[in-house]
């Protein structure tokens, strides 16, 4: 069928396959041509057209290819590894409730637990026979005494919120054992200090999928927390409503005599839920049945030798994993006395544990390798101590990298004071899977202890290689000793399939026991993929019938059957498929030298994922008294460090004040919040350093152009292959018009008011209000013509027919009347906005520039402003003395002049029209009289204007269609204009609207800047408009008048906003014109409505237009500008070849018409560059029409709309200037585009602008809010463009709301912006310079 050839010749040949594949079925019965078809499209009979068919872009992001000499694994599969089998004990007690009965009975004296204060001195000794009763009292009022609606509050089984402060061990270990002899399941969590917790609202979550309903605690702790209005606690941020019950003394009851608490024996129900928070910082509940806790305590005695009545000291915190595993629960099976330090103490007093391990000559230690570094720092003031009684020092993190080096410089120092090395016992465990193997104390005739010195660059590819000590870049670790009793634990692939690994392979350790966690308490399906893994071996057989836990830890089986840990899970970072461990970047960064400007342990490295690959972020905590230079010169060290040691780079280093870093309870740093608050812009650094530009290496190829010119003949074929009409349109035919315009017979405007002021001497032309709404002055048609007679007579004697007049004046009539005055006399009048008197350093030399490239002989003014141009403030920023004439037409004499020059042509010189450009460029325009008329009769047509109509104007009146709409208009067409200058808009935002409301006005125009005052200041405010009566109900059309792309943003949001006053959602529209031509699109009274189509930003970068579905991936919203004016005819022209394109590409802009511009009068500091603006032919195609080049990219598209002629309506999109265009990799891109993402990318961000600088992307932003945010922009800009736009950021300049200067039309001035930066004149709060 034809429809569908045209389908395949649109396509390229490499896409056909994907055409056929969505145009037909497989069964259908012209498949059998579709396979002819394309047996003879393969073999294509001449090149394809490339400029038509080649979709480059899109964009493919480099996919990194593996190096081909990466290391990869030799040895053999490995084979699971299995712990020696569980030894029976006679009197093994049947379950941990049990045992506390059988010690709380038999042997009530024997101390469990002692508790110091921040002193280190013991405050109390709890025994065995209180902690029975104590627990017993608790466990009996939990379940009779409390109560709601006369039903118990508790059934066993339910859970219960601990929440004990990390001083208060007694109380937590009463609870505990007091929940397990009701049967309730603890769940042991934080005491939140303020509402604002990190990861506080986790912890709630995970309360809230547990069903927590009470919460226990102590008297002091609930004193503490943070209270309701009512005295009640506050309800913590994401937490469920719970109940606070106190447990001390006073509040629990002695139960009965008959009374008993169930002591059953281990099952599989739960015992107790452990938190855990993951690396995304969501809380997980592990639940741990009471079977597991036994084997747990059952193996951990056997693995560690534990004997009756030993003496354990424990610094860690009780209430979760090692601390809870060996002092709450292990320690009361075997009748030990614990020894419990605060974290409190530890502070203050960092030897403490080594002295109590002296004082009670405690056999076990359990410690972290940072308890060992700070007790060296304070170790020199101790000499009597001794450790010859610790036949074990268990290294709850020996997993760690950096333990190793904390254990080497611990028995350094303390093998003289009694400390034997083959005590240090490293151990690795996770929340899943408890302990998973630990190193045995010596007395068991175990191995000696192993080091492995392994290279980085293999461990990046998973793999073991043994490399040397002398190298930086190598890893040393320890082992972990050995399996735990009755585990079974392999290594498996980390990604896809559990694949068993080989042996010098680096994987995923699992184990399989009784002894590990059951499951994540309420997700069944994380807890299917980590408690229920089961290995495969390389041919997918399962290696054993028991699934496997998962621990999260990283490494491999060494000789000697010993376990070793290279990593976390949680700590990994994939980077461009190299694997590396935020633990040893951490390492490498603490060891840079020197190290005083960060704190050791206040490091926080983590991976963010910016386009499509992973990123490292490194945070420290920077030293209040480090310089900026210092901190400077570390991070580059740390920089280089990490670079050559693990060969990777670092996306950002951000340094943050002392103590501002998130923190998780018992100190180090909350990672997932400060990774959450680096992307959340909230972390708020004192120094940054990005390196985008050596990090991000998978960014699209730079497009190469077409390589040779495409010739003309192909473009027209490429035409007719596409199917494509070539992209033209045309207003509507002003000769077929016919109107009873009595304008149209005078051939000068001046003429035209002429006729008036004898027609309708009468009739009220304009009407300016002041800030108050009322009526500042108003003009009839006689009166505007004896206004301009008295400017004509004084004008007459002094100049000379042609001549140039400079018209500085504010906005109001006398602008208007001495414009007349000046054709009056034959002079051509030039306006000029007057300087501004607060800013006359920066706004008079732009009046004095105009004045001199305008050539103007004579300067008409006001009083006021011819005081202003002669003062000595004006002398500082211009020369005064060489101003031309300056008449104040303040008192002109009533005289009339002699009689009024005719021109001898229309195409004489009406007015000249200055501008500057948004590029910095001052462009004036020649406006012939024939020109002005066409202007005139063009915007009555398309907005049918008359005697009897009365628009609003609320625009400035100095150039463009602001001028012609001001000045010109109302004279030609006879309407009524009520003039709102936008200046008294910034004291009375509501000026303009209720002006509007008032006249019920039907047309109405303004600016950008108006429709943002009005957006901003009256946002909250309509509802008081409404009580004024403001009624926006009578506009048919407001216009915004602009020389860009439609802001649709701010259209639609200045829609919805005054909707609520009336305002028709379809009024809003937007005009285009330039300076060849102040009117090409205007949407008027009449026609379809502007349409809005959605574009893809890629393909616009390639200049292509690719239309999308509105909110699909890069979609950028387009609008029309509004429709053609009559008279005007547009095209679409390429470029570079000046050749036609086709309907819906993107080209040129070129513009034909009875009111373009004649030429440039001048264009300053540019001239050579502009001469084709004016009279452009196509280079082929109709090669006759003379065309204005707008300077602006856009395409038209046919609609399936009808216009008022019956045509189907053809709809101009502007994209963009080119002038603005930056030319970046290859690409074209549009400023606004950038912009628009980056004010996006954090709220505290007002505006932006961006320009390049020697091949830099400079982002300037303007700061709104509190100078500390400064520097999380960076980061957020950084990230933005290159995720929506594949560019890195050379540069980003955080400055004070209103630096990013801005013309009267609401533009961005981005180059006068460039300029200041380059001049070194903006004065930015910060600027980060990529590297």
């Amino acid at each position: 069928p034809c429809v569908f050839y045209k389908n395949i010749c649109k396509a390229t040949v490499n896409s056909v396959m994907r055409c056929v594949y969505i145009c037909v079925p497989v069964n259908s019965r012209v498949s059998n041509k579709i396979q002819q078809l394309l047996n003879t499209l393969k073999r294509p009979k001449r090149p394809p057209l490339r400029e038509f068919f080649v979709d480059d872009f899109e964009e493919l992001l480099d996919v990194q290819q593996p190096d081909p000499n990466q290391p990869k694994p030799e040895g053999q599969q490995m084979s699971p590894l299995e712990g020696e089998p569980l030894g029976v004990v006679t009197n093994w007690p049947p379950s941990l409730p049990a045992a506390l009965q059988r010690w709380g009975t038999t042997q009530p004296k024997s101390p469990c637990l002692t508790a110091l204060d921040n002193a280190g001195k013991p405050v109390y000794t709890l025994t065995y026979g209180k902690l029975w009763t104590r627990s017993q009292k608790l466990a009996y009022t939990l379940l009779n005494k409390l109560s709601t609606r006369n039903e118990p509050l508790l059934m066993p089984g339910d859970r219960v919120a601990l929440v004990f402060p990390n001083s208060d061990p007694v109380m937590f270990m009463v609870a505990f054992y007091g929940c397990l002899l009701a049967e309730l399941v603890p769940v042991p969590i934080e005491v939140p200090l303020t509402r604002k917790d990190a990861g506080s609202q986790q912890i709630g979550f995970l309360l809230g999928s547990c069903g927590v309903t009470l919460a226990l605690t102590t008297d002091a702790c609930q004193k503490g927390l943070p209270k309701a209005q009512t005295g009640e606690v506050a309800t913590f941020k994401g937490w469920p409503r719970l109940l606070w019950f106190v447990t001390d003394g006073k509040h629990v009851v002695k139960p009965p005599k008959d009374w008993h608490p169930p002591i059953r024996e281990a099952s599989n129900d739960i015992a107790y839920i452990e938190y855990k928070t993951s690396k995304e910082g969501s809380t997980m509940g592990i639940a741990v049945s009471h079977a597991a806790m036994l084997a747990h305590c059952h193996a951990l005695t056997q693995a560690c030798g534990y004997t009756e009545g030993e003496t354990i000291t424990n610094v860690l915190d009780f209430k979760r994993e090692s601390g809870l595993w060996h002092g709450v629960l292990t320690s009361v099976m075997n009748r030990m006395h614990v020894i419990s330090i605060p974290y409190s103490l530890m502070k203050v007093n960092p030897l403490s544990w080594i002295q109590k391990v002296h004082t009670y000559k405690a056999r076990v230690a359990v410690v972290k390798s940072r308890d060992m570094h700070w007790s060296l720092l304070a170790q020199r003031d101790q000499r009597d101590i001794s450790l010859s009684s610790l036949r074990m020092l268990i290294v709850a993190d020996g997993a760690n990298p950096w333990s190793i080096s904390s254990c080497d410089a611990f028995l350094n120092v303390f093998q003289a004071r009694g400390l034997r090395p083959e005590v240090i016992c490293p151990c690795a465990s996770s929340s899943e899977a408890m302990t998973v193997a630990i190193r045995r104390p010596p007395e068991m005739g175990v191995p000696p202890p192993g080091k492995a010195v392994l290279s980085m660059g293999g461990l990046s590819h998973s793999v073991i290689r043994v490399d040397t000590e002398e190298k930086l870049s190598v890893l040393t670790v320890q082992d972990v000793g050995q399996v735990m009793p009755a585990a079974l634990v392999c290594v498996v692939r980390v990604e896809g399939t559990p694949y068993l690994c080989q042996t010098d392979e680096v994987g995923e350790i699992c184990v399989s026991s009784g002894s590990t966690g059951v499951a994540y308490y309420g997700l069944p399906g994380m807890t299917k993929n980590i408690f229920e893994t089961i290995p495969v071996t390389s041919s997918g057989v399962p290696v054993s019938d028991r699934p496997f836990t998962r621990t999260s830890l990283l490494g491999f089986v060494g000789p000697d059957s010993l376990v070793f840990i290279v990593g976390k899970m949680d700590g990994l970072m994939v980077v461009s498929g190299r694997r590396h461990n935020a633990d040893d970047v951490v390492a490498t960064a603490l060891a840079v030298e020197p190290m005083k400007f960060v704190y050791r342990g206040r490091i926080a490295v983590f991976s963010v994922s910016v386009l499509h690959d992973e990123r490292i972020v490194v945070v420290a905590e920077q030293r209040p008294d480090a310089s900026e230079e210092d901190s400077f010169q570390w991070m580059s060290r740390v920089l280089q460090a990490i670079d050559s040691i693990h060969q990777v780079g670092v996306y950002c280093l951000a340094l943050v004040p002392a103590n501002t870093l998130p923190k998780a309870p018992l100190g180090g740093i909350h990672i997932s919040e400060t990774k959450q608050r680096f992307l959340e812009g909230a972390l708020h650094p004192c120094n940054v350093l990005m390196c985008p530009h050596t990090c991000v290496t998978n960014l699209p190829k730079p497009r190469q152009k077409q390589p040779g010119k495409v010739g003309p003949a192909s473009m027209i074929v490429g035409n007719l292959v596409a199917g494509k009409r070539i992209a033209q349109a045309c207003g509507r035919d002003v000769a077929q018009l016919e109107d009873n315009d009595q304008a149209r017979k005078f051939l000068y405007i001046q003429d035209v008011l002429q006729w008036r002021a004898q027609a309708t001497p009468d009739h009220p032309l304009f009407l300016v209000l002041n800030a108050k709404g009322t009526v500042a002055s108003t003009a009839s048609c006689l009166q505007l013509h004896k206004r301009a007679e008295r400017v004509a007579a004084a004008l007459m004697g002094r100049l000379n027919t042609g001549d140039h007049v400079a018209l500085v004046y504010p906005p109001g009539i006398d602008l208007i009347a001495t414009f007349y005055g000046c054709l009056y006399a034959g002079c051509v009048p030039v306006t000029v906005r007057p300087p501004h008197p607060q800013n006359l350093a920066t706004t008079l030399p732009t009046v004095k520039m105009i004045v001199e490239v305008s050539k103007s002989v004579c300067i008409l003014t006001t009083q006021a402003i011819m005081k202003l141009l002669k003062s000595k403030e004006a002398a500082a920023a211009v020369d005064i003395k060489s101003w031309p004439t300056v008449l104040d037409t303040d008192d002109l004499p009533r005289k009339k002049s002699p009689q009024m020059y005719k021109p001898p042509t229309p195409e004489m010189l009406a007015y000249l029209d200055f501008s500057v450009s948004t590029t910095g460029i001052l462009a004036g325009v020649k406006m012939s009289h024939a020109a002005t008329s066409a202007l005139c009769r063009s915007i009555k047509l398309q907005c049918e204007l008359y005697p009897s109509r009365q628009i609003a104007i609320c625009l400035d009146p100095y150039c463009g269609l602001g001028f012609a709409l001001w000045c010109l208009c109302s004279v030609y067409s006879g309407h009524q204009s009520i003039l709102v200058p936008p200046l008294e808009l910034e004291s009375n935002a509501s000026l303009w609207l209720a002006a509007v409301s008032q006249y019920k006005v039907r047309v109405t125009f303004c600016s950008y800047s108006v429709m943002e005052m009005c957006t901003k200041g009256l946002g909250s405010q309509t509802e008081a408009l409404r009580l004024r009566n403001v009624n926006l109900s009578c506009v048919r059309t407001c216009m915004v008048v602009a020389e860009e792309r439609p802001r649709i943003a701010l259209t639609q949001s200045f829609s919805k906003i005054f909707k609520d006053l009336g305002l028709s959602p379809r009024a809003v529209s937007t005009t285009f014109g330039c300076r060849v031509n102040v009117a090409i699109c205007l949407q008027g009274t009449a026609g379809p409505d502007p349409t809005t189509v959605y574009v893809d930003m890629r393909a616009l970068r390639h200049d292509r237009v690719r239309l999308v579905e509105r909110g699909s991936p890069h979609s950028l919203p387009l609008m029309e500008s509004g429709k053609i004016l009559p008279g005007v005819k547009v095209i679409i022209a390429n470029t570079e070849t000046k050749g036609p394109l086709g309907d819906s590409h993107l080209g040129e802009i070129w513009v034909s018409s009875p009111h373009n511009a004649t030429g440039y009068y001048t264009v300053y500091g540019e001239e050579a560059l502009h001469a084709d603006h004016f009279n452009t032919k196509l280079s082929f195609g109709d090669t006759q029409t003379v065309w204005a080049r707008t300077g602006y990219l856009g395409f038209l598209r046919r609609t399936e709309l009808t216009d008022a002629s019956g045509e189907r309506h053809d709809a101009l999109y502007v994209v963009g200037s080119l002038d603005e265009t930056l030319e970046l990799r290859g690409m074209r891109y549009h400023p606004i585009d950038i912009e628009t993402s980056v004010i996006r990318s954090h709220k505290s961000i007002a505006e932006c602008a961006v320009f390049t600088w020697t091949n830099l992307l400079v982002v300037v932003v303007e700061l709104e809010g509190s100078e500390q945010e400064a520097l999380d922009l960076v980061a957020l800009v950084t990230n933005v463009v290159l995720e929506e736009h594949y560019l890195i950021v050379g540069v980003v300049v955080v400055v004070d709301p209103g630096v990013i200067p801005i013309n009267s039309r609401g533009e961005k001035q981005r180059m006068h912006l460039r300029d200041g930066f380059l001049a070194d004149q903006l004065d930015p709060i910060y600027v980060a310079y990529n590297m």
